[in-house]
């Protein structure tokens, strides 16, 4: 039996009244926002993707950096150029405000709407999953920290408690929605820099800048190391293709520059300075325990304070995360509200949680995950932007919502198969090249452990779903319109 039609008002929440109000609990889903509901200004961004990047996971990565034996000069350019990514996250966002729904949904123009819902299904929101856990993970290691300062006995039931606690709140951000991050993380912003610039300027005072490693990386062993690096840097931008989400309530003539630069510049800006402190800490300081080594060099009136802010950031985070994995599980079929797919999305990431901090040491799991997931997030982030591109960001929400045989986004069997073969065959490069801590691709392997994964699978997808729709005859424009 063909698939019935559905519309923007087909989606789960769509038949409550649009409410994008702080405080409110949000109640569109992945239905199209109407232009007279549209509101805000690009410079909105900014805030609400600075609250997440000031974040004590930049410090662990910038710390890591120096832990695999680079030169501190050689670190600080790789964490310049690993965070330059978030320029694709700020311009995929472009297309939210362009078709006033979600890149889950978005993406149907990608992969048809079939083979979206496999895409989706993966990077929306299990990988998403993956992250909340990674951040929680974090935080819970902080907040774990603190129990045993006040005195309360370690056992592996408060750890437990710790991490839903940390979830929960998380979840309720997420639930209320896009109006109350938009008010809520400008006051996060400024609460997270101003402990975390108290932080950074202790750590400075006792950063030895002449550092070098004691014994120096020559030949393979220095390139595998930078390419370590910059897919350690790297894999936080390629991971975020949830910026239409953020950016999908602004007014549909909204600057497309503005829109991609304040997306962009909200990330970079805390990445690039807090990846740098982690570092220079990573200089004098024994960062394989992160959280110990920069206590060390706290009053202890700032050790709770710090910690309360590594919570909220993560908070700010996954909040972020969450939210979007909730459209995302909409977007793929599942007929629930929003909240209730954010509440599933979050009991599976704090199953992940609960799993990395009691199984699994804490800095192992970061670096694993960090060095893998990018075969997956790079290519689907490179096709998604050269689909983009290939458009000229013309989308249209309604038809995008088509799910019927004749709708414009069905293409062949319901999938488009220049983006899935586009995406698959850059995620297997990716796999063949990657190398982490505890796998390496054959490729990588015979190259002694050198890290190809993001180069091979970003420009291999890009230029491969390029290269497809016209060979296949899916250029996009033949099935978009402008809105």
């Amino acid at each position: 039996m063909p698939p019935t039609p559905a519309s923007p008002a087909s989606a789960p929440d769509a038949d409550r009244t649009g409410v994008d109000r702080a405080g409110q609990v949000e109640s569109r889903g992945i239905d199209c926002v109407p232009d007279d509901e549209r509101h805000g200004s690009p410079r909105e961004l900014f805030m609400i993707w600075a609250a997440p990047n000031v974040s004590y996971l930049s410090l662990v990565v910038g710390a890591t950096l120096v832990l695999i034996g680079l030169p501190l000069g050689e670190a600080l350019a790789l964490i310049v150029l690993g965070n330059l990514f978030w320029l694709l996250t700020g311009f995929i966002a472009i297309s939210g405000p362009a078709s006033g729904t979600t890149g889950s949904v978005v993406s149907r123009a990608i992969y048809g709407v079939l083979g979206n819902k496999v895409v989706v299904a993966l990077t929306g929101w299990l990988i998403s999953a993956l992250y909340l856990a990674l951040n929680w993970s974090a935080a819970s290691v902080a907040g774990i920290g603190l129990t045993g300062r006040l005195g309360l006995p370690d056992s592996p039931a408060l750890d437990a408690v710790v991490i839903c606690l940390i979830a929960g709140a998380t979840l309720l951000v997420a639930i209320y929605g896009h109006a109350t991050i938009v008010r809520l993380y400008p006051a996060l912003t400024v609460l997270l820099t101003v402990v975390f610039v108290i932080v950074a300027g202790l750590v400075l005072g006792h950063a030895d800048f002449s550092w070098s490693p004691a014994e120096p990386l020559t030949g393979t062993a220095h390139l595998v190391a930078l390419a370590s690096g910059l897919t350690l840097v790297a894999s936080a931008p390629l991971s975020y293709a949830n910026s239409p989400d953020l950016a999908r309530y602004l007014p549909r003539d909204s600057g497309r520059a503005a829109v991609a630069l304040w997306t962009a510049a909200g990330a970079f800006v805390p990445s690039v300075v807090f990846t740098t402190v982690g570092a220079l800490a990573a200089t004098s300081l024994d960062m394989s325990d992160p959280q110990a080594a920069l206590e060390s060099v706290m009053p202890g009136w700032l050790v709770p304070l710090f910690v309360v802010c590594v919570v909220l950031n993560t908070v700010a985070n996954n909040g972020m995360t969450a939210y979007s994995a909730g459209l995302s599980l909409q977007s793929i079929g599942v007929r629930l509200p929003r909240v209730a797919a954010v509440l599933v999305v979050g009991a599976i990431g704090t199953a992940m949680t609960l799993f990395a901090i009691l199984v699994f040491d804490f800095l192992t799991a970061v670096n694993t995950l960090l060095e893998l997931v990018v075969v997956v997030t790079g290519p689907c982030m490179a096709v998604y932007a050269t689909d983009v591109v290939l458009r000229r960001n013309r989308y249209d929400g309604a038809a995008l919502h088509d799910l019927s045989r004749t709708g414009p986004y069905w293409y062949r069997g319901g999938v488009n198969w220049a983006g899935a073969l586009a995406t698959l065959l850059g995620a297997l490069a990716a796999t063949l090249c990657v190398s982490s801590t505890s796998w390496a691709g054959p490729v990588s392997a015979a190259l002694d452990g050198l890290n190809l994964a993001i180069p091979v699978g970003v420009l291999g997808s890009a230029a491969l779903y390029w290269g497809l729709s016209r060979a296949l005859g899916t250029l996009p424009a033949r099935a978009t319109r402008a809105s």
